[in-house]
């Protein structure tokens, strides 16, 4: 079922830095700016070679590891019989998943559950299988589309040189190397746990587009065809991973930290910030009461995993469900026991509530403007730290790169080529 559309979950969606929708925001504006910079410090060759590569690129950056995902789903996890919906962090605690089995919304993900816990090993296998083979296909599309863009920028300037000769086009090929950036998943794969970093990369999709641009940004640099080429994708690079992946939760964090000082707090997730049900419980007073409920289950995991697959009327579970970190069972109010539930993202929620009902209890303030100030500042944080990183990424860093091409202004690529054709005469 498609998500209906408002203003708080564009807000959550545009604030969520584990959600790959405002890095493709933030890329596009990139694409956008370089790719016009390019044009206008060179010539349609030029311009072309950008446009193929960074646009290029967006679409095997956005959709490459989705959907070879999708495809090992069905070569790999279905002929194990094996739910691909199972998330293999549940084998961490086992005390958890079998509370997961108990609770399964129906027999059909019971069995599956089941299944799953006698064959823990091969689900730990597949899921980093998955991993890693995405990952590296995605990454070698990219260097397909490199070796393509190469050769179709070599074919078109051949082209043009040799109408300006009057001669005819001659064809040549290009080799690219095999990237090793992924050669220690293969050769560390059978020791590799859901422990530390790793988990991260493989649940999280920010993170896994992380690896897979730290590839593209190795191959860019390592296959630029001069300096003016290499000089390029360092600025290119270098604003991409700031602005793209460290600023935007920098800025948030120093956004949510100067709200605390005025006695807001803007942490929490927009849809719950933005809900009625939010107001209607500070006004009556439940809030207080399930934020204390809940406090007194959180005495283990266990007993908190159980409690938010449970129990119905708690408005922390409720909140933490509208902000996407408890999953329900398709058309239903039963949670998916096969999804992972982050235990601490839980608590957060439980305790980002009871700050922000602690801070209007203190204020002083009528509820309504008290709430009309936090939802302003919730605004603010998100609409600022996303406009700020289009800002570096679509503006000043396609300026930059503008300026400097002012001391060089010839496109290196096209001379050097047709200097070889000059040359063989």
């Amino acid at each position: 079922m498609i998500p209906k559309i408002t203003t708080s979950t564009i807000y959550s969606v545009l604030g969520n830095n584990s959600s790959i929708v405002p890095l493709a925001i933030k890329d596009v504006a990139n694409s956008c700016g370089l790719t016009a910079a390019s044009y206008l410090a060179g010539d349609n060759v030029e311009g072309k070679d950008r446009f193929i590569d960074e646009f290029g690129t967006q679409a095997i950056w956005l959709w490459g590891i989705p959907s070879f995902n999708k495809l090992f789903d069905y070569i790999l996890f279905k002929p194990a019989k094996i739910d691909c919906k199972i998330d293999a962090r549940l084998l961490k605690n086992q005390d958890i998943l079998k509370s997961a089995i108990k609770n399964a919304p129906d027999k059909t993900v019971q069995t599956a559950l089941k299944y799953a816990m006698q064959h823990q090993k091969q689900l730990k296998t597949l899921t980093i299988a998955k991993f890693a083979a995405s990952t590296i296909l995605t990454t070698l599309s990219y260097l397909g589309l490199t070796k393509f863009r190469h050769k179709y920028t070599e074919n078109t300037i051949k082209k043009d040189y040799y109408e300006k000769q009057k001669g005819k086009a001659a064809s040549f090929g290009s080799a690219i190397a095999y990237s090793p950036a992924f050669s220690d998943v293969y050769s560390n794969k059978k020791n590799v746990s859901f422990t530390g970093g790793i988990q991260d990369f493989i649940f999280d999709p920010v993170k896994n587009l992380m690896l897979v641009d730290g590839s593209i940004t190795a191959e860019r640099l390592t296959h630029s065809r001069n300096p003016q080429d290499f000089l390029g994708y360092v600025i290119k690079e270098g604003s991409f991973w700031l602005f793209m992946y460290f600023a935007g939760p920098m800025i948030s964090k120093a956004i949510e930290k100067s709200a605390d000082k005025k006695g807001k707090s803007v942490d929490l997730d927009a849809r719950v910030i933005f809900s009625d049900e939010l107001k209607n419980s500070i006004k009556d007073g439940t809030l207080k009461k399930h934020i204390a409920q809940f406090k007194a289950a959180d005495t283990d995991d266990l007993n908190i995993y159980e409690f938010a697959v449970n129990e119905k009327n708690n408005l922390v579970l409720d909140f933490a469900k509208k902000s996407d970190i408890i999953e329900l069972f398709k058309n239903s109010d039963k949670v998916d026991t096969r999804r992972y539930i982050d235990l601490d993202k839980l608590r957060g929620v439980n305790s980002k509530l009871e700050k922000l009902l602690n801070y209007y209890e203190s204020s002083g303030t009528d509820l309504d403007k008290f709430l009309s100030e936090v939802r302003k500042l919730k605004k603010f944080s998100v609409l600022g730290n996303i406009g700020a990183c289009i800002g570096a990424l679509g503006i000043i860093a396609p300026s930059v790169m503008l300026f400097l091409r002012k001391f060089d202004s010839d496109y290196q690529v096209k001379k050097d080529i047709e200097s070889k054709l000059a040359q063989k005469g």
